[in-house]
């Protein structure tokens, strides 16, 4: 596909026009490259993750279904689609009329924002591209090497285990560096401490060879009885990557995966935040500046839409938006520190206003220092619960029917589920504890107890997966029906034994 703009002059000068607006409020992008698509292409990029030069699988075809059927039917429509690169790509519907792609436009500008100042991009590949590109490539010629379906079934495991990463990774690298016992990094250098010597000469009689190899034999051996891993090992690709016995082709394909995993990561952890905060530039750019008076109408039809909240889900785009709002609020009307906490009148609090006027200055420091987990815990408090008659609900079964019905309305309990959703994308927490397991040379992975409920039909297939990587048998501790069990799985069989939690490889 041409990634060259191939805007009609008509979208160029609205181009430059909401680029101009969005440069004035400050926002701060690198060059981004706009493409008209139909809803063919469109779709298909969307079922690629936004790149369509990614490797070959069925898995993208069956995405590609799953989003054109609610097209077809009018249920549901993509407006854009960001890349976040450099230069950043964006595509744009050409069924979309001149008020809706200005929108977009908007909507795109806060999103390349986001994605070049937001602290958890910070280690982002900006030629992801090229990247998939590279990907792509090489999965081809493992295809013509191994055949497809080698190839398929093996990107199938690699897939199934493509959350199983430490998404904080790259955060605390130094951290984990700096953290390494002098012992350890000697260790890992085959080095073991000596004593200074001024004259070389001297080395052989001050640091005889011997000694030094035999503490050297001692330090590696008291290491080893740390365990493998020395802790528990979040990174599960990583360790499989590393640790393995798969061919090269396959280490390449599974650390190409990750390398993608990775990538997308921060946008898993900032989705709330950064649709949020596109939706505040584009609501704020084309209310102050964009509209014309005839286009208000088709305008706010389609940004209600966006920003529509209910059918039992949470939409990012409303919550996100409304919180930025709620930000810039505050702090325009000097509602924070402690003489503002400390207030207890309804009336007054509803009147205060100390023209403070630094709302816009704290949603960029917001925008640059928060993820969702952080944006949710700091900035959500009882007003806005009340403002957006927020409420928490789940099923109950009545007579043999489930029923959605409202749990509750209090501030406590409507700020924990929504931090609990967050919490690790929502899924269970995996870690490795033992890879040599009894002194067998199996796997021994902890499910530890977040509260996040596991899911043990998928957990087998995983299971199983794990066990085609390393190549012996694989185990889990968990707990089912109030009880911890060890779930293994060896061959064929996935059997469930009971456990003591004072027998578990990890201890609460």
């Amino acid at each position: 596909m041409n990634k060259t703009n191939n805007l009609t002059p008509e979208l160029s000068a609205i181009k430059e026009e909401i680029e101009g607006y969005a440069r004035s409020y400050g926002l701060d992008f690198p060059k981004t490259i706009f493409q008209l698509v139909d809803f063919e292409d469109m779709n298909a990029i969307a079922a690629y993750g936004g790149f369509p030069s990614r490797y070959p699988h069925w898995k993208f075809g069956m995405e590609y279904e799953r989003i054109r059927k609610p097209y077809t039917y009018g249920l549901a429509r993509i407006y854009e689609i960001v890349i976040n690169t450099d230069p950043a790509y964006a595509y744009l519907m050409d069924s979309n009329d001149p008020v809706q792609q200005k929108m977009v436009m908007a909507h795109v500008y806060g999103h390349v924002d986001f994605f070049k100042n937001n602290y958890m991009f910070t280690h982002t590949n900006r030629k992801m591209m090229e990247e998939m590109a590279n990907h792509s490539a090489r999965i081809r010629r493992y295809i013509d090497r191994h055949g497809l379906e080698e190839v398929e079934s093996f990107i199938e495991v690699c897939l199934s285990l493509e959350h199983l990463i430490d998404q904080d990774a790259p955060y605390m690298k130094a951290d984990t560096e700096t953290k390494k016992s002098d012992e350890e990094r000697l260790a890992e250098e085959n080095l073991v401490p000596r004593i200074r010597v001024d004259r070389e000469y001297m080395e052989g009689f001050i640091n005889p060879k011997e000694a030094v190899e035999e503490e050297m034999k001692k330090r590696q051996e008291k290491l080893r009885k740390k365990g493998f891993p020395a802790g528990p090992e979040k990174d599960i690709m990583q360790f499989l990557i590393k640790h393995s016995k798969m061919l090269p082709w396959q280490k390449s394909i599974m650390d190409m995966i990750r390398d993608e995993s990775v990538y997308f990561a921060p946008q898993m952890q900032t989705k709330i935040m950064n649709e949020g905060w596109a939706v505040f530039w584009h609501s704020k750019i084309m209310t102050h500046k964009a509209l014309k008076d005839s286009e208000v109408i088709d305008y706010a039809a389609v940004h209600a839409g966006i920003t529509e909240m209910g059918h039992g889900n949470l939409n990012p785009y409303a919550l996100g938006w409304a919180l930025f709002k709620h930000i810039e609020e505050r702090w325009n009307k000097g509602k924070h520190g402690s003489e503002w906490e400390q207030c207890e009148s309804m009336k007054l609090r509803r009147e205060w206003d100390t023209k403070e006027n630094k709302g816009l200055e704290k949603v960029f420091e917001v925008r640059r220092l928060y993820n969702d987990m952080t944006f949710i815990d700091e900035f959500l408090t009882p007003d806005f619960c009340t403002e957006q008659k927020l409420f928490t609900f789940g099923k109950e079964e009545l007579l043999g029917t489930n029923y959605w019905l409202l749990e509750s309305r209090e501030f406590a309990e409507i700020k924990k589920k929504l931090l609990f959703k967050l919490t690790n994308f929502g899924a269970p927490f995996i870690f490795i504890t033992d890879a040599n397991y009894k002194n067998r040379g199996e796997l021994l992975l902890h499910n530890k107890q977040e509260g996040i409920p596991l899911d043990m039909d998928y957990a087998a297939r995983t299971l199983k997966n794990i066990e085609k990587v390393w190549k012996r048998p694989v185990n889990l501790e968990t707990v089912a029906e109030d009880k911890w069990i060890l779930v293994r799985s060896e061959g064929d069989k996935i059997s469930h034994t009971e456990m003591k939690q004072e027998d578990l490889s990890y201890k609460y």
